[in-house]
This record gives C-alpha cells, sequence and structure tokens, in this order.
C-alpha cells in the first residue's frame, strides 16, 4: 500500500495542503480510507495520523470502512420529505436488501442519508457515486438499482446517449436547469469573453475597481458586502501572493442557483474571477466545488480548459504580463465550509472549521496571504458589470440594492426554479409570478434566514434592508405541518455544526429540544421564553453564522405564527416544567440505592 499511497501523494505534489484531494484519490482507489492508509500518507505528508484523521471525521462522505461497490445517498431534505422521500428510501432498502446506514450482505451497495444536494426544483434525489438522480419514484429507483446490478454504471444510466462528462449535454441529461425567468444580467449568451477580456485589460486596476464601486454590487452569497470595497481592501493588502477563491459550496438547503449559472453561464463565472485577479493582482484563483457537484467537475474543468486554449488563462494574458490561472478544489461535505474561513481552511486540507475574525481573509486568507471570496453569482455579475458599466448595474433595483438576484424557488408552486428578479419586487408578485399554491409560509434564504407569513407579509420587498435572500425561497401551503418542518431544519443545524464553539454546539441540541417538546405537547410559555433568550445568546456569542443563525427557524416561525405554539402549551403543574419526566429522571437510581446499601452491608 506504500507504493500506492506514494504515487498519490506525488502526483498531489507532496503537498500538505492538497490532503482533501489526496483523501479523494486515496477513496477512489480503496473504496474508503484505510488505517494503514493513513499510515502511509501520515510518513509520506511528514504529518501526525491524528492531523489526518481529525480532517477525515470531519466530512461527511469521507468513509473509514467498505461502503458498498456503489454509494447511494438520498437527499433528507424538507422538500424532498414533501415529494416523497419515505417511499423512495423504503424501495431504495427494498431493492438493495440495504438497511440506511449499512451496506447489503454482498458488499454491493451502502445506503446513506445526506442534507440538501441543491436539487430542490427536482427532489426526490440521490447520488449514486459521482451521479445524481432526480425526481425519484419507487419504480424508477428499482429500475435504477436493477440496471445497477446488470452491470451498467450509474453515468450508463443517467446518460444512456453517451455524451462526454466533459460536455453541457452530458450535465442536461441527468439534471434539468429550470430557468423559468432570465432578467438582463446573467445567463446571457453569444458573448465574446476574448473581446471583453482585452476591454478590460486595458483599463487600469484602479479605475476598474471604482467601476466595481459604482455599480453598488454586494456579495451575492448572503453576508452582502460591498464587493467593490472587498476589492480596494484586496488592492491595498500587503502580500507576496493573492488569491481569488468563489464560494460554489452551495449548501444552504434550498438553494441551487449557483448550479444552474455553472452549467449555463460556466465562463461569466471564470471571466469575473479573471477580472478580480487582475483588479487586486493575483495569480492564483480556485473554485471550492461542493462535492454534490462532482457531476460537474469534468464539465468545469473542460470550460477552463478552453480559457487556457484561448490565452485567457495562464501565463502573458492576450500578450500582457497578466498571469492568472484557475484550479477546482472539491469539497468533500460540510455545510460549514460555505462560511469564507472555513472554506479556506478546507482549502488547506484541514477540518472546516470557522477561524476567528480578525484578521479578515482580506488580510490573511489562503496559505496567510490577501484572498478575496466570492459568491458564484457575484463573480458572474461582475463579468457582465465590466462589460456593460457600472451606471448600468445601479440603475436596476432599488437606491440600497442594486442590479438582480437569483431566486432558487422550490415547495408548493407550479413552477419551481430559478428566476431572476430586480430588487424592489414584492413577495406577492414573486409569489404569483412561480405559481404559489394557497401558500402559508415562506422561507427566505433558507433555514438560515427567515421564515415569513403569506399573508401577513406579501408586501415586503426583496433588498438589502428588507427581504435581504440569499438565493433560497421554500414555500409552503396550507396543508404543511410548520412545526414539523421547523424542527427538521433544527436538526440540520445540529447535523452540520462544525463543534468549535459552546454556543452553536450546545445550544443548537438544546434548541432541538425544544422545538420537540412543544410538538409533543410537553412545553410550557417557560419554554418559548427560554428560546428567545437562548437564540439571543447564540447569535450574540457564536463564532461564525451557522450559529448565530442557528435558532432563526424557531424564533421566526415564532414570531410570524404564534397560534401555532400557545395551541401546544400546555400548563405547568407545581414547579416542574412539563417536559420535566420525573420516572425517567428517577429511573435506576432507586436499584443503585440498593446496590450501594448492599455493598455497604458487605
Amino acid at each position: 500500500m506504500d507504493q500506492e499511497i506514494n504515487s498519490i501523494v506525488g502526483r498531489n505534489n507532496s503537498d500538505k495542503t492538497r490532503l482533501i484531494n489526496i483523501l479523494w484519490d486515496i477513496q477512489r482507489q480503496f473504496g474508503h480510507i484505510p488505517d494503514n492508509a493513513v499510515d502511509s500518507l501520515a510518513a509520506a505528508l511528514g504529518m501526525s495520523t491524528n492531523d489526518i484523521r481529525e480532517t477525515v471525521s470531519f466530512y461527511h462522505f469521507f468513509r473509514t470502512r467498505p461502503f458498498g461497490r456503489h454509494s447511494v445517498y438520498l437527499c433528507d431534505s424538507v422538500i424532498g420529505r414533501m415529494g416523497g422521500y419515505e417511499d423512495v428510501r423504503a424501495a431504495l432498502e427494498r431493492e438493495t436488501a440495504a438497511a440506511f446506514g449499512s451496506v447489503d450482505a454482498d458488499g454491493n451497495f451502502g445506503l446513506g442519508d445526506t442534507n440538501c444536494i441543491g436539487l430542490s426544483d427536482q427532489e426526490p434525489a440521490m447520488m449514486v457515486d459521482d451521479v445524481v438522480f432526480t425526481r425519484l419514484t419507487q419504480a424508477k429507483v428499482a429500475d435504477i438499482i436493477g440496471a445497477l446490478k446488470a452491470g451498467k454504471t450509474p453515468a450508463q444510466i443517467a446518460n444512456p446517449e453517451g455524451f462526454d462528462s466533459r460536455s453541457a449535454a452530458y450535465v442536461d441529461a441527468i439534471v434539468e436547469d429550470n430557468i423559468r425567468q432570465k432578467g438582463p444580467v446573467l445567463f446571457q449568451e453569444g458573448r465574446d469573453y476574448k473581446a471583453l477580456l482585452q476591454q478590460v485589460l486595458e483599463e487600469v486596476p484602479d479605475e476598474l475597481i471604482d467601476e466595481i464601486t459604482l455599480s453598488n454590487i454586494r456579495g451575492r452569497g448572503g453576508a452582502g458586502f460591498p464587493t467593490g470595497l472587498k476589492w480596494r481592501l484586496g488592492r491595498d493588502a500587503d502580500g507576496d501572493e493573492k488569491y481569488i477563491i468563489c464560494n460554489a459550496d452551495e449548501g444552504e438547503p434550498g438553494t441551487f442557483k449557483d448550479r444552474v449559472l455553472l452549467t449555463r453561464s460556466p465562463k461569466d463565472v471564470l471571466l469575473g474571477m479573471i477580472i478580480g485577479g487582475y483588479a487586486i493582482e493575483s495569480r492564483h484563483g480556485i473554485i471550492y466545488l461542493r462535492a454534490e457537484y462532482w457531476y460537474l467537475k469534468d464539465y468545469l474543468e473542460q470550460q477552463i480548459q478552453d480559457f487556457r486554449d484561448q490565452g485567457l488563462l495562464g501565463k502573458a494574458i492576450l500578450g500582457t504580463d497578466f498571469e492568472f490561472d484557475i484550479r477546482i478544489q472539491m469539497g468533500a461535505g460540510a455545510y460549514i465550509c460555505g462560511d469564507e474561513t472555513a472554506l479556506i481552511e478546507s482549502c488547506e486540507g484541514k477540518r472546516g472549521t470557522p477561524r476567528i475574525k480578525p484578521p479578515y481573509p482580506i488580510q490573511q486568507g489562503y496559505l496567510g496571504m490577501p484572498t478575496i471570496v466570492n459568491n458564484v453569482e457575484t463573480f458572474a455579475c461582475i463579468s457582465r458589470i465590466a462589460e456593460k458599466g457600472g451606471d448600468w448595474f445601479a440603475a436596476m433595483g432599488t437606491d440600497e440594492s442594486s442590479g438582480t438576484r437569483l431566486l432558487s424557488v422550490s415547495g408548493d408552486c407550479t413552477r419551481p426554479g430559478i428566476y431572476e428578479i430586480e430588487w424592489g419586487m414584492t413577495l406577492n408578485q414573486v409569489l404569483e409570478m412561480v405559481g404559489a399554491r394557497n401558500p402559508m409560509a415562506v422561507q427566505v434564504s433558507g433555514p438560515s434566514g427567515e421564515c415569513v407569513s403569506a399573508a401577513k407579509d406579501g408586501e415586503r420587498i426583496f433588498c438589502y434592508s428588507d427581504l435581504s435572500c440569499n438565493g433560497s425561497l421554500m414555500i409552503f401551503d396550507e396543508s404543511r405541518d410548520l412545526l414539523g418542518i421547523v424542527r427538521e431544519f433544527m436538526r440540520f443545524f445540529v447535523d452540520e455544526s462544525c463543534g468549535i464553539c459552546t454556543p452553536c454546539r450546545a445550544g443548537g441540541v438544546d434548541m432541538l429540544g425544544k422545538i420537540e417538546r412543544v410538538i409533543g405537547g410537553r412545553a410550557c410559555q417557560q419554554d418559548l421564553d427560554e428560546c428567545r433568550n437562548w437564540g439571543a445568546l447564540m447569535h450574540a456569542t457564536s463564532r461564525c453564522g451557522l450559529g448565530t443563525t442557528a435558532a432563526k427557524p424557531i424564533l421566526t416561525t415564532l414570531e410570524k405564527f404564534p397560534e401555532l405554539y400557545q395551541a401546544r402549551l400546555v400548563e405547568p403543574e407545581g414547579p416542574l416544567l412539563p417536559s420535566f419526566d420525573t420516572d425517567e429522571a428517577l429511573s435506576g437510581h432507586e436499584q443503585a440505592f440498593r446496590d450501594l446499601v448492599e455493598e455497604a452491608r458487605k
């Protein structure tokens, strides 16, 4: 095994910061990451085995035990549960003869659950090895598993025409893009990227950043930090090297806009990154691509190579002294890596643990050097601003929220998919546009965002000062158990916490316990008061955005739909909370006391 591990390490230039890539290579070769492979890897990289194991254990898709010839991960999300998840789950167990979390007796199939895989517009969905299957039914599951048993690969089943995995046709064969409404900024066809970049390289970098600032564009990943200011700070920062990172770790449940942008407008994103590199004098670009989008990797690699072949990436770009190239860094399954500092840690081959700020990435980011991290949509917009000008972009939207916004719409509506809207539209206008059916609640920006009432909040506006949507819009009609949905969102945050800080690690578990008490009819008003207090504490003291927003599913529904909570409350009898089970608390203590007495007598 030492020889095989050394070969893998050699292909990665013996670079311990590429540990995630190396671990993927090992898992692909052996089907999992064996203990003796960790020992060999530690020796080859000059690392401790514990350092490697802590990275392996952090990521959902790394396996330390065999998991079958085919690994099957079924998306367990709120939207999937609304569309037949339970039936599909039962069909998978029946057809594979494996229970979830285990491998069948013949070692052919390993079954597991995973959180949202960016396909909320076409769930239920699952991953089989590197390929996704959508709109699953029991019959479709039977066909897929039957074909795998007959010796077909997942790619052959999903792509019967045999399209090259580097082509858009391959991606289209397995996943729909569901672009429902195009706007004036994104998904534009027939762009001359060479001419556009030539135009950019004729500008002075400072003037280019001024144009970005003039556009008033803010980051499309959720935080909404002014992009022009970030780039100005990046240009002014001191460092031997600087880095541009595209955050394509689209893990927020209900969000899939970046998936569609990377499919339909990948070169817009690449051009935006190149423009960023030119503006801050960086030579290095990284696309951090979530593992759930592995089926896009070959296609995106080809898009990057196309740019290299055209002289738009590499050395002496378009005959100038500007040098810039882009590589793809695969993730391994961790929602927390959507946080820019956790993402940087992952790029360096470590656990995706958020860093304490300051220093900020713009000061000390990847490998300790100044680093700009922007979202996929942000870079795509930048490529259009460079072409049309800052004034053009700023003229759209509202005074404080310029340009357009991509919405990933799913749930109870007749037309789920991707919509490009100008900031300033009302919630009612969007609900009508997507064909919402008897909407009761709308989850804006995923579980970390805000749950609003369709009846009370219909005239609220999509903009940074009101409904600051990060791209996810999940619609729930009057038939849905909203408290059950809240419980699933809280489970998501508990599952995805990195565990580094107590408010998030412990607070999430406690808040999940509270919503379970409410649903079980064992909560009183004090429980709700404690939810508010604990939620405020988590927001104020957690290290990163996951912890600060993890209580929102409870807090925002408690604000908008208090009647749902009040209807489940009971009055306490005596000094103890209704949720306190005396019998359970004392269970075992009586026997323990008797044992102690008997021991004392002896």
